[in-house]
Parts: C-alpha cells; sequence; structure tokens
C-alpha cells in the first residue's frame, strides 16, 4: 500500500472546502468524514450497511451512509461516491475505484497525481 497527500477542493450541494486529501491505491472505495460530509451535501443512507478491514489486523469499519460529491485536483474536475467513516485519519481518502475510474496514476517517486486530460472531457454520442 502506498499513498500520497495533495491538496484538493471538494464541492456539493450545501457548499465547497479545500481539504488535503490521501490518495491511498490500498483502499477500495473513496471515504470522507461524516462531519465534513454534512456539511458538503446530503448524505444517502446505503441499502445495507458496509464494512470494510483496516490496516490494523482484525479491526474494521462500517459505512451506513455515502454522498456524491464533485472534487476538484491541478484545475480538473472529478466526480465520484464517498462512503462516510467515522475517525478517519485523514479528511478524505481517494480510494482505488475512483483512481481507477478516472484513470489515475500515482507516481510516489515525485509524490504526485498523475491525470490523463483526456478523461476528464464530457464526450456526450
Amino acid at each position: 500500500m502506498a499513498v500520497i497527500q495533495q491538496e484538493i477542493r471538494l464541492e456539493g450541494s450545501k457548499g465547497r472546502k479545500k481539504v488535503i486529501a490521501l490518495f491511498d491505491s490500498g483502499a477500495t472505495y473513496s471515504c470522507i468524514t461524516p462531519a465534513l460530509a454534512k456539511q458538503l451535501a446530503h448524505c444517502e443512507p446505503l441499502p445495507t450497511p458496509m464494512k470494510f478491514g483496516t490496516a490494523k489486523n482484525g479491526e474494521k469499519v462500517t459505512a451506513e451512509e455515502c454522498i456524491r460529491l464533485n472534487f476538484y485536483l491541478n484545475g480538473y474536475r472529478f466526480s465520484d461516491e464517498f462512503m462516510l467513516i467515522p475517525n478517519l485519519s485523514e479528511p478524505v481518502l481517494i480510494g482505488a475505484a475512483t483512481l481507477q475510474k478516472w484513470r489515475m496514476k500515482l507516481d510516489f517517486e515525485h509524490d504526485k497525481v498523475i491525470i490523463d486530460p483526456r478523461v476528464t472531457k464530457l464526450r456526450l454520442i
């Protein structure tokens, strides 16, 4: 597992905020603290709570709600669903599903998130 920290701007139906996000290739889903999520948009209950393992052996956390947000990195707009997880070490965690969806690559040598600008263009057919 490897991580990179980058400043992003989150945007929801109730507001926007700049935060330091942890881009984590070892996390499956993107996550956000409940307090921050409730400042930004209306939270949606999950049909069934989801349990996730953590880096600490045997420890699990549960998400009961999710939120859809836009986020901006290096002038590009992205959007995705974030699971509300209490007691995260960072306000926002960008997980593998979001990284893959937007074809982001993590450059650990230079501590950067690499974005392919072609995937940020809206295409209607």
